[in-house]
């Protein structure tokens, strides 16, 4: 029975890569100007293996296109969505809990008040700090942020050696009121022109994706995926409860520990670039459960494949659904999030009333 369900999940893990690839490929495909898969598949010789026998204003145009604005893009999302979702899952496994995810503990809302500290009020307050609104300098405005806020969020919930995990998450609703007040002054302050990027920003999108932007944040969101696995059978064991994790050999506190920081670091990244783009670490890690259990050692990478396809065909339908013009994805991602959480919401209701 176990060998079965093992063979189920590699299957289906191997479905959903096949699925993120075709995804991917309608992807670069899609938009104002179409892409048939054999521009595709010339752009791609041209770039890796040096063919342009012929030249064309056409083939530079699709190259430019699909080299330097698509692809770029399409990455991004993958990244993003797949750190996001697997930062999810953690955080539900942390909290043994469906509904959790790193918004929830003031996360994602702390990477976005740095990053919005720094767009808004370096360049309007101290100008001679302007040059801390230079994309490099982003990623660390934001994960010192989510750094900041989730240090506030653990010390409150720690007492007597231990991280009362209910505390960590009704302090981490406190903090999303507080740090919303900051972003409301925060946009109290701006200048119009300001006021405008800050409002699209906070809706979320990958529109900003360029190589430089792919290269910075990239190598932190891999690390993350790669670390996470790592925390599966510590998750496994917590789920038993605490006390029955200690007794099999883990350090609980030091894994709260470790998977608050990383949640910290991959979230602050993403949010620096893409903005606030909410629900994939709720939505996709339930999916998931649902589809291949709750095994953490299946699920994390499950997670992240599911949340890299979801971000991606979010991203696809943003960009062509009203082209040329763009409808940024927080919206797509929230309107199908909220109806997907209060569902969540209704069924553990009916299943506490029925028992």
């Amino acid at each position: 029975m176990q060998k079965l369900l093992r063979r189920f999940r590699t299957a289906f893990l191997v479905l959903l890569l096949g699925v993120l690839g075709a995804v991917s490929l309608f992807s670069v495909c899609s938009g104002a100007v179409k892409l048939s898969a054999g521009d595709v598949v010339g752009v791609v010789r041209t770039q890796f293996l040096g063919e342009n026998r012929e030249p064309t204003d056409l083939m530079e145009t699709s190259r430019a296109i699909l080299w330097d604005l698509r692809v770029p893009r399409v990455l991004f999302g993958i990244f993003v969505g797949a750190t996001l979702s697997v930062t999810g899952t953690l955080m539900q496994g942390l909290f043994r809990n469906p509904l959790a995810d790193p918004g929830l503990v003031g996360v994602s809302s702390g990477a976005a008040l740095g990053a919005v500290m720094v767009l808004i009020l370096a360049g309007h307050l101290f100008p001679a700090t302007s040059w801390m609104s230079d994309v490099r300098f982003l990623p660390v405005a934001a994960f010192v942020g989510a750094f900041g806020v989730t240090l506030v969020i653990v010390r409150v919930a720690y007492t007597g050696g231990y991280t009362a995990v209910a505390t960590l998450l009704l302090s981490g609703v406190a903090m999303n009121s507080i740090v919303g007040a900051s972003i409301g002054l925060s946009t109290f302050l701006a200048t119009d022109a300001q006021l405008r990027s800050l409002s699209f920003w906070t809706l979320g999108s990958l529109g900003s994706a360029d190589w430089e932007i792919l290269g910075i944040m990239s190598p932190v969101t891999v690390v993350v995926l790669l670390i996470s696995p790592w925390f599966s059978k510590a998750l496994n064991a917590m789920a038993l409860g605490e006390a029955e994790a200690e007794h099999l050999g883990f350090s609980v506190e030091r894994i709260k520990h470790c998977i608050i920081l990383v949640t910290a670091i991959g979230v602050g990244v993403c949010v620096a670039f893409s903005g606030m783009i909410g629900f994939i670490g709720l939505v996709v890690p339930h999916l998931m459960r649902l589809c291949i259990g709750p095994d953490h050692r299946w699920l994390v990478p499950g997670s992240a494949i599911g949340g890299a396809i979801l971000l991606v065909s979010a991203d696809t339908v943003a960009r062509t659904a009203v082209a040329p013009a763009e409808m940024p994805i927080g919206i797509l991602t929230a309107a199908l999030g909220g109806p997907f959480f209060l569902a969540m919401l209704l069924s553990q209701r009916r299943r506490s009333l029925w028992g």
